[in-house]
């Protein structure tokens, strides 16, 4: 079992122990957590779970640590970030194993490294070129004319369509399509013409993409994703999007066609809008949000379902929801006191 000490933690990962240099040998939650793990505090609600927590050690910050004399604490300046590295370090990314299953079918001018890990039954198209490192897994299948950066990892049973682009260290989880064709159609008078998808896809560098998504070939030019975005579960990027860098997608949000999303952008589970609008960096939607119109203004919060409106204005109007019947009673009360006093 790998264990590391907290000075090796600290000096791994910087910040700074006190107390006792003692071995830790993974991470858990402060409730669940033995004397061989590590937990955090990041939300000081928390506070009494700390003191009665058996963890061998606790990440807080500078401002938390002379609460707990006598503990084994790190401090660090994001105790959450902080823990997600040390939870890294207990799991880290597997490497390719370099090996082929013989049921994978590799096409004859596919390049394929030999560091380059091939499960059972994977497919690799014609003209395709993988970086090295990549892992292709059991049932996965990469179509012909695509390209992917180093130590890419496709899970068992995700597609990518042909003429895909795919960035270094991007993960494509199980079920996932990237590169199906785009929504277009045009109405012929009595029944629906397909518009021909000759567009591709390409996501940058740390790019990844949750399970049973689906991000569609742009119409003519490709739809990208940009550089260390993370899109959960049943995400749906219709064709044409243009989405920035690091911007975060939870999940069952779906994105429709040619709508472009900034960078550092938070978009919440539930999320809809319509196409063609243009999203700012730095913006954060609400769960459940419908987003009818484009958002200019960078910083944004925005909430509620219909009217799409700010989180402040949407807080300040959900008060009175609850009480729109009584107001509603209150009115016509009001309206026939009026009338009352203008027929004396």
């Amino acid at each position: 079992m790998t264990s590391y000490t907290l000075s090796a933690i600290t000096a791994l990962l910087g910040g700074r122990f006190i107390g006792k240099d003692i071995e830790i040998s993974g991470v858990r939650p402060l409730d669940s957590a033995s004397a061989s793990h590590m937990s955090f505090l990041a939300n000081p609600k928390y506070r009494a779970e700390v003191t009665s927590s058996q963890a061998g050690a606790v990440i807080v910050n500078e401002k938390t640590a002379e609460e707990f004399p006598g503990r084994n604490l790190i401090v660090a300046d994001d105790p959450y970030l902080y823990f997600a590295k040390v939870a890294r370090l207990f799991s880290p990314v597997t490497a390719s194993s370099g090996k082929r299953h013989p049921t994978a079918v590799i096409e004859h001018d596919a390049v394929v490294p030999e560091s380059c890990e091939i499960g059972a039954h994977a497919y690799i198209g014609t003209g395709t070129v993988l970086g090295r490192g990549c892992r292709i897994l059991a049932g996965a299948v990469v179509e012909h004319d695509c390209t992917l950066g180093d130590e890419v990892v496709i899970h068992p049973n995700a597609v990518i369509y042909h003429g895909c682009t795919l960035g270094h260290r991007v993960e494509i989880h199980s079920g996932a399509v990237i590169g199906a064709d785009g929504f277009g159609l045009a109405f012929a008078g009595d029944s629906w013409f397909k518009i021909p998808q000759t567009g591709g896809v390409t996501l940058g560098d740390d790019v990844e993409i949750g399970s049973n998504s689906n991000i569609d070939r742009g119409a003519m030019s490709d739809t990208v994703v940009g550089n260390g975005t993370k899109i959960d579960n049943q995400v749906q990027i219709g064709h044409n999007c243009k989405i920035g860098s690091h911007t975060v997608i939870a999940a069952k949000t779906g994105i429709s066609g040619s709508v472009t999303v900034g960078s550092y952008c938070v978009i919440g589970g539930g999320v809809g809008t319509v196409g063609h609008i243009e999203i700012a960096d730095k913006t954060t939607i609400g769960g459940g949000s419908s987003i009818t119109h484009s958002i200019k203004e960078s910083g944004q919060h925005i909430a509620g379902p219909y009217p799409m409106q700010t989180h402040k204005e949407w807080a300040r109007n959900a008060v009175h929801v609850r009480h729109l019947s009584e107001m509603s009673k209150q009115i016509k009360q009001l309206e026939q006191a009026v009338a009352q006093l203008k027929n004396q």
